[in-house]
């Protein structure tokens, strides 16, 4: 019988108005129980994640730090390379390094790089993550590939987790799914990204959610029970009832062709009593093996009671 992996919890969250919220946040994520305090790579936020979770992990004991996740496409990967490795080093190694393809197509517009189709953006990542992984090892760099070389490059400074940082990757297509199963830790199942950047509506989440874990089964092989499952959170709301939180839930997003029974079925939205939205993670970690839960910071309170329960500081 597969060993059943400990829950634990992320928030995620892109900045605070002021040096001391940004402390505060970070110390009450610890407190309340949360296992990482991450941040998205987009230039619309607050911060850039670089300084931010430095000092983060500098005003906690115990919280891991991360990103959900870096966009390959606005950094050379020796120089990400270098950046992950002092931020492991200067936390303890407290820190996880999410890295994706890049999705979302008006960023790449605002600042003029080309956002090429999805295949040739997941071509660029896979490269990228041999040369990070070579950069951490203590061997020189030598790279030859479609779109990177790097040669004879002694890459400093060296992390402490080794062989490297936990590396966490998510998505919704095979393609990527299965680069994650051959290179990553963490494996985020999302909705798919269609090639313009937009959410694939069509995707009906119970029937697609375990075909996706077949994916990453078939290409992990071996490796696949060292996997973490992850999924974020898109939805959150203790009530008492849980038809209504289901109902307010569809009005408030206007999802005209979504039911009560779907929304509640959902693996992204959690929606009812403690109680309940323990439940219903439990039964998730159950059909497909999800153990890691990510949810934005400004539920954090709320949701530290399931955090409590099912993580147990």
């Amino acid at each position: 019988m597969p060993q059943v992996r400990p829950f634990r919890f992320g928030i995620i969250t892109d900045g605070a108005p002021t040096r001391e919220e940004w402390i505060t946040r970070a110390r009450e994520a610890e407190d309340l129980g949360y296992s990482t305090l991450l941040q998205p790579d987009h230039f619309t936020n607050e911060f850039f994640p670089l300084a931010s979770l430095m000092a983060a992990a500098d005003a906690t004991k115990t919280l891991r730090i991360g990103t959900l996740v870096y966009n390959n496409d606005l950094r050379h990967p020796v120089l990400l390379a270098k950046e992950v490795a002092a931020l492991d080093m200067l936390s303890g190694g407290r820190f996880e390094l999410g890295i994706g393809a890049g999705w979302n197509r008006p960023e790449y517009d605002q600042v003029g790089v080309p956002f090429e189709r999805a295949g040739l953006r997941i071509e660029r990542l896979e490269e990228a993550l041999k040369i990070i992984k070579q950069s951490f090892s203590d061997e020189t760099v030598n790279f030859t590939g479609k779109h990177y070389t790097v040669t004879d490059l002694n890459v400093t400074p060296k992390p402490i987790q080794r062989p490297h940082p936990p590396i966490v990757m998510g998505g919704g297509g095979k393609k990527l799914l299965s680069l994650a199963a051959r290179e990553a830790n963490v494996i985020g199942l999302h909705i798919k990204v269609n090639d313009n950047g937009t959410v694939d509506a069509t995707e009906n989440i119970e029937d697609t959610l375990t075909e996706k874990v077949g994916w990453i089964r078939e290409a992990a092989g071996e490796r696949f029970s060292s996997i973490e499952l992850n999924i974020l959170i898109s939805g959150l709301a203790l009530a008492q009832n849980q038809q209504e939180a289901a109902e307010q839930y569809i009005r408030e997003r206007e999802l005209t062709d979504a039911t009560v029974e779907q929304v509640l079925a959902n693996p992204y939205v959690m929606l009812g009593t403690t109680e309940q939205i323990v439940e219903h993670i439990q039964l998730w970690r159950e059909r497909l093996g999800v153990s890691y839960l990510v949810i934005r910071a400004e539920y954090m309170r709320d949701f530290a009671p399931v955090v409590a329960q099912l993580a147990g500081k």
